[in-house]
């Protein structure tokens, strides 16, 4: 599989990212969104994400970007499933896995991420049928399981 697939996808939820993610930097307030993430809050738990994503007041670290994402994508968070699938599509803070990548853009695009639906159009072309199939049984399993343990 190429590594440099989708690397627009990064720039591209960067940009989107930069507009959506209302956190500032200051340690007050990675203080007070770190709390918020930890009890749970979805929205902050993405936020952080983001942070670790950029290195945004925190060191930048593609696997606690990873984990944070996960906890918001188990709630729902089309945002954080929609960037699981640009971490895992390319390779960052995960091994690199196609049929991952169109799992999580396949639950966002559910939730109606129109970006989502383009990336994983666009993955699905790079992918053997029965990886697509794979990805789409993983998505409705993922699905009916409300997002946890995906």
């Amino acid at each position: 599989m190429r590594k440099d697939l989708f690397p627009a996808l990064i720039f591209a939820s960067v940009f989107v990212l930069l507009f959506t993610c209302q956190t500032g930097t200051s340690a007050e307030d990675l203080d007070t969104l770190r709390e918020r993430a930890e009890q749970g809050d979805a929205d902050a738990q993405h936020s952080l994400g983001f942070m670790y994503l950029e290195g945004r007041g925190v060191p930048r670290d593609d696997a606690r970007a990873v984990a944070w994402y996960e906890k918001a994508a188990e709630q729902g968070n089309a945002k954080a499933q929609y960037n699981l699938g640009v971490m895992y599509g390319n390779g960052r803070g995960v091994p690199q896995d196609y049929a991952r990548a169109h799992m999580w853009w396949n639950l966002a695009a559910a939730l109606g991420d129109e970006g989502a639906m383009k990336y994983r159009d666009a993955i699905a072309k790079e992918m053997a049928p029965g990886q697509v199939a794979s990805a789409q049984d993983a998505a409705r399993a993922c699905l009916a399981r409300d997002y946890k343990g995906c």
